[in-house]
């Protein structure tokens, strides 16, 4: 599998557990605000990190370490991901996955081998402003069904949404109905990414996130259809 990062240990990744994250390579979608855009191209490939040196870490790491949180760009684009979490779990980890929901195929996959224990799904918008928050066409039943998936099965997860200043407290509303009766729900502060030498220009990066009373008033909102609802990067 492709590797382009490893994050050696995060207190914040896993829920609960200490943790490495390591992130693959490529996605479908360009959302305008990511902070992984260095590793979205998958033309990158001198940036690649030798498989090996991960396999090495985390044996080392084993009395340390927890889970591992595979992360992306988008992780389900890796045709040898089962695989690859397989042979995490045989060392004794559990493990944490990161996606878009775009490959809910996939998704399934994973979920019905006992590969994740923890999945972490980003809903970028409601879903008629996917196109425009995601600066890309995607396929709406794809995403329907990784939330179908999710809330229907016995895993650990959460649905995420950043909130950009593009999305208002109504579209926070419309997202936590398509999540109605999901265990958790995350309303994800927006901070402007640094881009790390990437020439990539949007005026939409410097807007303003929302203040901290907005946070909590979109919280107030969309709690009645969750079980719970978390603010994350909220001063």
């Amino acid at each position: 599998m492709k590797i382009t990062g490893i994050q050696k240990n995060s207190f914040i990744d896993y829920p609960g557990k200490i943790a490495a994250v390591v992130f693959t390579p490529g996605c479908n979608m360009d959302c305008f605000y990511c902070h992984n855009r260095q590793i979205i191209c998958t033309s990158q490939q001198s940036e690649l990190i030798d498989e090996q040196v991960f396999w090495d870490f985390i044996k080392k790491r084993k009395s340390l370490l927890e889970g591992i949180v595979i992360s992306g760009g988008e992780p389900t684009l890796q045709s040898d991901l089962p695989a690859y979490i397989k042979a995490i779990k045989d060392m004794g980890y559990s493990v944490k996955l990161d996606t878009n929901g775009t490959n809910p195929d996939m998704l399934q996959k994973l979920i019905e081998e006992n590969l994740i224990d923890y999945v972490a799904m980003d809903i970028k918008a409601p879903f008629e402003k996917y196109q425009k928050i995601c600066g890309c066409i995607i396929e709406m039943r794809a995403i329907q069904e990784s939330i179908d998936l999710l809330i229907q099965s016995e895993n650990d997860y959460e649905f995420r949404t950043t909130f950009v200043p593009q999305l208002t407290e109504e579209d926070g509303v419309s997202i936590a109905k398509k999540i109605k009766g999901a265990k958790k729900y995350v309303l994800q502060q927006y901070r402007k990414p640094i881009t790390k030498g990437i020439d990539f220009q949007d005026e939409r990066l410097d807007d303003a996130p929302y203040t901290t009373h907005v946070m909590y008033n979109i919280k107030s909102q969309v709690e009645h259809f969750v079980q719970t609802v978390e603010l994350r990067g909220v001063s």
